[in-house]
């Protein structure tokens, strides 16, 4: 019998990992009622995906919970590499200074409790043992079927949203394609400690090629949280071999069920290729997996959508995949809840697709290319290929949302790029200056209007306009260079004391920013004219 909830919520999650927790927590965030359901019956304690980027660490600083992230992970220094036991080239994974976040390590199951927690302070968790099985939608809402500990349900929602992983059934249910291929290699993951005096923070990459020149032997080691403790990938054994597709579908990705390495399968690669003699121990899961590299023709159809592993897999080079999803799902979000709230632009949900799918295709190539031939496949200098590793150069330049004019020209990020950081910001009670990413944490879109002024007259009216036309949805600050303590303004007033948001704003003339809730430039005018602001915001929020 099919027990139907007699009550509609906004949205409904389907898959309780990063990517779905990540969507369900920030529609909590923002007061959207959602359930979020998994078909596991618990936390997997699998350290699968590890690597943190530091875009994801300024989401989750924007988020509120970053803090309980940095005390729990590792960080990521380097890389050490070796080929056929040679030393090469050391990879330091330095950032600008302006960066506030280096790259870290951290366990899946970390990751994913850490938001839990944060989810659970909006009174939400996760419905565990409870998986999607089937949906339908019409031009009102989803209609959802699960089935439950208790038996099976139907569930009337507003949107579905499928975090639910490679094998989706949200991806199936809409009829998306999944275009792309697998890898013919297999790996095998182990998390375990070992007693090596290699420098603290750095992952090590260890390969053997044969004459050809071919690799034929691969070690990579990501560090763990705990004493010389790692998850160290490396291609499978012939006894542990089978190339037949996994999860019951034509995917074959991710880790399977009924062949797992040994201790002593870890310990002969170790042998062979750890660049110091060293004794695996204290081995806390392991598993064979394969990888596959595909994407969706699109993001979503209607009132339902997918993101992450739904909608693109690719190999695990440069760690991509699970930040990537997260930043499927924020963007996804803050779009979700103006719709709910019906004060969402006819196109706004739409611009997931056509933001978020070009950058899952730029991944999953950039991925297999350097699966292929190591990252130099891309001959970029060393501060962009950090920059992009660390995810800071993702940016919707073509998206619809985006508002372009003659005054984009010159330094300084560009509309649909990313919203830099920068310190120095002081104002007139506080002792300590701000980073500007103070002032945007807990805000939707926010207006900075920087110059030696506008006079208070003018920014006086700007302000008004725009805060009548989005009511408590855009906050507005004033950046000056030389800012007048005493001197009464309509909006609360920084000093850019240290010259840190001229710089790295490109900007000396009276100019508006619009940041966006993602963290993204939304449009820049120079100088600020009410007319185009309101014209920007009218394609997020409607007339």
């Amino acid at each position: 019998m099919v027990h139907t909830d007699g009550t509609t919520t906004d949205v409904l999650v389907a898959g309780g990992g990063p990517v779905g927790l990540t969507a369900a927590a920030e529609l909590r965030r923002r007061g959207i009622a959602c359930r979020i359901v998994d078909r596991l019956p618990a936390r997997l304690p699998y350290a699968k995906a590890v690597g943190i980027q530091p875009r994801t660490l300024e989401i989750w600083d924007r988020m509120g919970f970053v803090q309980a992230a940095l005390e729990a992970a590792v960080p990521m220094r380097g890389q050490l590499a070796y080929e056929n036991g040679v030393p090469q080239e050391r990879m330091d994974l330095i950032l600008p200074p302006e960066v506030p976040y280096g790259f870290a390590a951290l366990p899946q199951y970390e990751t994913e409790q850490i938001i839990e927690e944060f989810l659970k302070l909006f009174g939400t968790r996760i419905e565990r043992g409870t998986e999607l099985v089937s949906f339908a939608q019409d031009a009102d809402g989803v209609t959802s079927r699960l089935t439950t500990p208790s038996g099976e349900e139907e569930v009337r929602t507003r949107y579905l949203v499928g975090c639910d992983g490679a094998h989706s059934i949200v991806r199936k249910g809409l009829g998306l394609s999944f275009e792309g291929g697998a890898f013919p290699e297999e790996y095998m993951l182990a998390d375990v400690e070992v007693d090596w005096d290699l420098p603290y923070g750095y992952g090590v990459r260890a390969v053997h090629r044969d004459a050809a020149g071919a690799v034929d032997d691969l070690l990579v080691c990501i560090p763990l949280p705990g004493a010389h403790r790692y998850r160290m990938s490396m291609l499978v054994p012939p006894e542990l071999s089978s190339l037949a597709p996994q999860g019951g579908d034509a995917v074959a990705h991710g880790l399977e069920v009924g062949r797992a390495p040994d201790l002593g399968h870890i310990q002969a690669v170790l042998d062979r290729l750890s660049p110091q003699p060293t004794t695996a121990s204290a081995m806390r899961w392991s598993s064979v997996f394969r990888i596959s590299h595909r994407l969706v023709d699109r993001y979503g159809e209607g009132r339902v959508f997918v993101a992450g592993d739904a909608a693109h897999i690719h190999p695990p080079t440069g760690a991509q995949g699970m930040n990537t999803g997260i930043q499927d799902a924020w963007n996804l979000a803050w779009k979700l809840a103006l719709a709910v709230e019906g004060a969402a632009a006819p196109g706004l949900l739409a611009s997931y697709d056509a933001e978020r799918r070009p950058v899952g295709e730029e991944v999953v190539g950039r991925t297999v290319r350097h699966a292929a031939e190591g990252v130099q496949a891309d001959p970029e200098d060393k501060a962009t290929l950090m920059l992009r590793e660390a995810q800071l150069l993702v940016g919707y330049p073509g998206s619809p949302l985006v508002q372009r004019t003659e005054s984009d020209g010159g330094p300084g990020p560009r509309p649909g790029e990313r919203a830099p950081d920068c310190g120095g910001l002081t104002g007139k009670i506080a002792a300590y200056p701000l980073r500007l990413y103070d002032l945007l944490r807990g805000h939707e879109h926010v207006v900075l209007l920087y110059g030696a002024g506008p006079t208070p007259d003018g920014l006086a009216e700007l302000t008004s306009a725009v805060r009548g036309f989005a009511v408590g949805r855009v906050g507005v600050y004033a950046v000056l260079a030389d800012a007048d303590p005493d001197r009464p303004a309509p909006v609360p007033v920084y000093c850019d004391s240290r010259g840190e948001f001229a710089r790295m704003y490109g900007v000396r003339e009276p100019t508006a920013f619009v940041i966006r809730p993602d963290g993204y430039l939304g449009a820049r005018l120079c100088p600020p004219s009410t007319s185009e602001l309101l014209a920007h915001f009218s394609g997020v929020f409607g007339s």
